[in-house]
């Protein structure tokens, strides 16, 4: 499922012709390492297939809002305590986050998930492949 033509086309070619002036107007320096305004356009002429998936593909969010949420806890932890706990503990509390975080954006149940991995077998997501 995409995005309709008749919609997404006239946006499209709004952010092509965006990045083009941007490109034109931010002159590349002399060697490899680009100012990161310079770099950002870049990475939009380069990688366009990527940022623009969530037209092609309506699985995919246009915004990264839910992993930003996802770290909302954590951080208001670290604003109370003024830090987190140990570094490994820290590590621990993210990967089992993340672990939630994904079961539940693929709908699946997070109490078997959470059950099946601490019995050694973890829910993995189901492989991606383009539409």
């Amino acid at each position: 499922m995409t995005v309709a033509s008749h919609i997404a086309d006239p946006l499209i070619d709004t952010y092509r012709h965006g990045a083009r002036v941007g490109l034109k107007e931010v002159a590349r320096v002399d060697g490899r390492k680009q100012p990161k305004h310079r770099a950002l356009l870049e990475d939009l002429r380069d990688r366009e297939a990527d940022i623009l998936r969530f037209t092609t593909d309506l699985r995919i969010p246009p915004t990264s809002n839910q992993a930003e949420r996802d770290l909302r806890p954590a951080k208001t932890q670290q604003k109370i305590s003024g830090r987190l706990t140990s570094e490994k503990v820290t590590e621990h509390r993210y990967s089992i986050r993340g672990y939630i975080s994904t079961v539940t954006k693929h709908h699946a149940d997070v109490i078997t998930a959470i059950r099946d991995a601490i019995l050694g077998r973890p829910w993995t997501p189901p492989a991606w492949t383009p539409g």
